[in-house]
C-alpha cells in the first residue's frame, strides 16, 4: 500500500452529506472536526445531491429539477460523446462547478493548512452506475460501453478534486462514496462482486493520493478490504459484534499500513438515545479486542490507525422524532434546527468526546 501521509490516531471526521440548510453552520461544523471536509447539502438544492454533483459534464445525463431525478438518455449520450472527447484534456471538465456546490469553493478559500488532513468526496462508479438509469429504467452500469467511460470519468473527477484540495493541505485525500456496493451481492444483479473487485482494482490504480472509500451499506468487511483501498470508512455501529472471521482481514489490512474510519456514532434518534460516548467507546473497543485476541495485532496499534466517525449521514431520521439526546450527557439545544440537524450536531459532539477518551486511554 502507498503511505497515507497523516497519523490517524483516533482523529475525527465525518461523511460529506449533511441535513443543514444553513451553509455557514454546516461549514463551521465540518471545520470543527480534526479532519474537515466540504459538506454536501441536498436540502439547500437538488444540485447538492451526491449523484447530481458527480454527474456534471458526463455525456447523456439528464437532471430533472422538478422531479428531483438524475437520469441517462442513450441518444443524448451518443450525440454528446464527440464533444466530451474533445473536452477530456481540459481539467475544468472534471471540476465541481460552483452551481453544483454551495460549499466546495468556499471551503477552498479557508485556511486549511493547519489541519492534520482535509478530505473531499466523489460518488463512486458502482453506486453511480446502479443508481442512474437509462430511458428503459436499466442501470447504466450494465451498459459495457457506458461503464468503461464512467469509471474513467469518475477517476478523473476524483483526481481533479484531489489536486485542488492538495493545494490547500498536503495531506488531502478524496474518498469514493459507494453505498451501492451492497447491490453487487444481489442474485439479480448483472454486475456481481467478482466483476466489481476486478474493475475496482484497475480503477483505483489510476487514483491519485490515498485510495479511500466510504460506505454505510451492510457489506462484508473482508470483501471491502480486498478492493485495493488504503483507507476504508464504514458503518461499524450496525455490526454490533465483530465476527471472529473478520479479524484476520482487518489485521492484515492494518499491517499493510491501512487506515479504518470506524463509523461508530449512530445518527438516528432511536439508537443515539441509547448511548453515551462511554458506551460507544466500549462498543468500538470491543471490536478491536476481537481483532487483537484472534490475531495478536495490538489494540493500541489499531487505535493508532483508526479514525472515529458517525455511522451514517442523517437526511431523514429513522427513529422517534424528539428522542434526541435523551438519557445522554451531550444534549444540543434546538436553536430552531430540524430533528435531523440536531441529531447530526449531537453525534458530532459525541465524536469529540469519544475521540478524546480513546486518545487518553492509549496515550495517543
Amino acid at each position: 500500500m502507498s503511505p497515507v501521509n497523516f497519523v490517524a490516531g483516533c482523529k475525527t471526521t465525518a461523511m460529506g452529506i449533511m441535513p443543514h440548510t444553513d451553509v455557514d453552520r454546516a461549514m463551521a461544523l465540518a471545520l470543527s472536526l480534526d479532519i474537515p471536509f466540504w459538506p454536501q447539502l441536498p436540502n439547500v438544492s437538488f444540485y447538492e445531491d451526491m449523484y447530481v454533483q458527480t454527474s456534471q459534464n458526463f455525456p447523456g445525463i439528464v437532471v430533472d429539477l422538478q422531479e428531483e431525478k438524475v437520469g441517462f438518455d442513450t441518444a443524448r449520450f451518443e450525440a454528446e460523446l464527440p464533444e466530451y472527447s474533445r473536452r477530456m484534456a481540459d481539467p475544468e471538465t472534471f471540476a465541481l462547478g460552483s452551481h453544483y456546490s454551495a460549499v466546495f469553493h468556499r471551503f477552498l478559500k479557508q485556511d486549511l493548512a493547519h489541519h492534520p488532513a482535509i478530505r473531499g468526496q466523489v460518488t463512486g462508479p458502482v453506486s453511480f452506475g446502479f443508481r442512474v438509469t437509462d430511458e428503459n429504467s436499466r442501470p447504466i452500469i450494465y451498459n459495457e460501453g457506458v461503464r468503461g467511460l464512467l469509471f474513467d470519468f469518475i477517476q478523473r473527477k476524483a483526481n481533479t478534486q484531489f489536486r485542488q484540495l492538495k493545494e490547500k493541505n498536503p495531506a488531502a485525500f478524496v474518498w469514493l462514496d459507494e453505498p451501492g456496493l451492497g447491490w453487487v451481492f444481489s442474485g439479480l444483479s448483472g454486475f456481481n462482486d467478482t466483476q466489481t473487485r476486478e474493475e475496482y482494482l484497475s480503477f483505483l490504480s489510476g487514483i491519485d493520493g490515498p485510495h479511500a472509500m466510504h460506505l454505510c451499506a451492510n457489506v462484508n468487511l473482508p470483501y471491502l478490504l480486498s478492493l485495493g483501498v488504503e483507507l476504508l470508512s464504514f458503518d461499524a455501529y450496525q455490526m454490533e459484534l465483530m465476527p471472529k472471521g473478520y479479524a484476520r482481514a482487518v489485521a492484515d489490512f492494518l499491517k499493510a499500513g491501512g487506515i479504518i474510519a470506524w463509523g461508530i456514532v449512530p445518527t438516528d434518534s432511536e439508537n443515539l438515545r441509547q448511548h453515551t460516548p462511554d458506551t460507544l467507546a466500549k462498543l468500538v473497543l470491543g471490536y478491536w479486542e476481537v481483532v487483537a485476541s484472534n490475531t495478536g495485532f495490538p489494540t493500541r496499534q489499531i487505535a493508532e490507525q483508526a479514525l472515529i466517525a458517525p455511522a451514517r449521514c442523517c437526511l431523514k431520521n429513522i427513529g422517534r422524532a424528539g428522542a434526541t439526546g435523551e438519557a445522554t450527557t451531550c444534549k444540543i439545544e434546538s436553536l430552531n434546527m430540524t430533528t435531523e440537524e440536531q441529531l447530526v450536531e449531537t453525534a458530532f459532539s459525541y465524536l469529540t468526546t469519544l475521540s478524546a477518551n480513546i486518545k487518553d486511554k492509549f496515550k495517543l
